[in-house]
């Protein structure tokens, strides 16, 4: 099977290498027979409904932020309706920030976001980095953890009612308050996690994979297991670090 992925302005998104999230997406669907078919979406750029089964967005600088929101935002309307229809969504940092309504820079200046995360970001004057370390339930009844490093000033707040991604067990997550990290709708996540991700936490790569599929077919696959050994050891170290630094909720 093939999937379409739309990557999110890749030339301006891609700090702290979150452009191997789609290297370690596309190697698993390798690895299962799919092709994982990459389209760069940027600034002009149409969306035709249907068309990708995942899209992603990785992070940037407010600088780069700045430069690409209001593009980004022009895309709303077609990134709203395909994830409504079941289209998977990954985004990172300073992407998630910009699904959101707005993002309020250091500078003061308010980004206008795409809508479809509910929540908002303002910026604040000190920094929360680290690694971090989330208890997740993205299927009812199974709870996994997702390991990772964040470096945002951006303080996230979600919508009353709203679904985290995940609870912190250690680190700041969205806020340095709430206690959970992310956002969730439908198949679509949004996080703080840098790192890259996807290749310490590969049970989250499968999932978003299994909802592409999902896309195509209307019903999630169970993938076949790979061969994670590497994969979870990268897991425990990153999720050891983050443990180091203790529970802040």
């Amino acid at each position: 099977m093939k999937l379409v992925v739309g990557h999110l302005f890749p030339d301006y998104l891609n700090i702290y290498a979150d452009r191997g999230n789609i290297a370690v997406l596309a190697r698993r669907a390798a690895w299962r027979g799919h092709e994982l078919e990459v389209r760069p979406l940027g600034a002009g750029g149409a969306l035709s409904q249907g068309e990708h089964d995942l899209f992603y967005i990785g992070g940037g600088q407010d600088r780069e932020q700045e430069l690409i929101a209001p593009a980004l935002a022009a895309l709303g309307d077609g990134l709203r309706a395909s994830v409504a229809k079941g289209a998977a969504l990954l985004a990172v940092c300073g992407g998630y920030q910009l699904l959101g309504r707005s993002y309020r820079d250091q500078s003061g200046e308010e980004l206008p976001g795409v809508g479809l995360l509910p929540l908002h970001t303002v910026a604040g004057e000190r920094r929360m980095i680290g690694d971090v370390l989330l208890e997740c339930e993205l299927e009812p009844g199974r709870r996994r953890t997702l390991a990772g490093f964040e470096n945002h000033a951006g303080r996230t707040y979600l919508d009353e009612g709203a679904e985290p991604l995940g609870r912190v067990l250690a680190g700041f997550g969205n806020d340095g308050a709430s206690g959970y990290e992310g956002c969730r709708v439908g198949r679509a996540i949004g996080t703080y996690l840098h790192g890259p991700l996807l290749p310490r936490n590969s049970w989250l790569a499968d999932w978003l994979l299994a909802q592409a599929i999902a896309h195509r077919t209307g019903e999630a696959p169970a993938l076949e297991p790979l061969e994670d050994d590497l994969e979870a050891e990268a897991h425990e170290v990153s999720a050891a670090r983050a443990r180091s630094r203790g529970g802040r909720y």
